[in-house]
């Protein structure tokens, strides 16, 4: 067993210890701790956790929403496809790991656990792409490794199509 196959990912519940994860970026870590299962119990966010039960330690999370986006903020060989109106999709509000559990690919575990989830919702209730909002280059570079581009109108807004995110976790 690899270290990392013990670790499992979860709906967040009040079982799981919110108050020693740390991922280096405070807004990041107070979320987790302070507002995200009131998130949950508001049904405004689905929060998952990545969970070490050995040590009872959240190793990341990451929280999906329902979202939606003007098709003319979209490149425009996607955007002429749709209508011209709001579209539906996820977002990909967070996605962080704890810095002790770093460079051991959490944070790709985390994103593909997210977009297959949103693949899945999507065949129940509609949704044409998953969409991220990249805190800084390296981030969105992050993102752009796995298909995501970025919005027209503000670079560190991406998204994934549901075509290219069914390609992806086919793999």
């Amino acid at each position: 067993m690899l270290p990392g196959d013990r670790l499992q990912i979860e709906l967040l519940g009040t079982q799981h210890d919110r108050a020693g994860f740390s991922s280096g970026v405070a807004a990041v870590d107070d979320y987790l701790r302070q507002y995200a299962w009131q998130d949950v119990q508001r049904r405004l966010s689905a929060v998952y956790v990545l969970v070490d039960p050995s040590e009872n330690r959240i190793a990341g999370y990451y929280t999906l929403s329902a979202f939606a986006v003007e098709p003319q903020e979209l490149p425009s060989d996607v955007a002429r496809k749709l209508p011209r109106r709001q579209v539906p999709t996820y977002l990909l509000g967070r996605l962080a790991v704890d810095m002790d559990y770093r460079q051991q690919g959490f944070g790709k575990r985390l994103l593909i656990d997210a977009l297959q989830r949103a693949f899945e919702g999507s065949m129940r209730i509609a949704a044409m792409a998953v969409v991220v909002d990249a805190k800084d280059d390296d981030a969105c570079a992050f993102y752009e490794h796995y298909g995501f581009r970025r919005f027209t109108n503000d670079p560190y807004r991406l998204f994934i199509s549901m075509g290219t995110i069914k390609t992806l976790i086919s793999d």
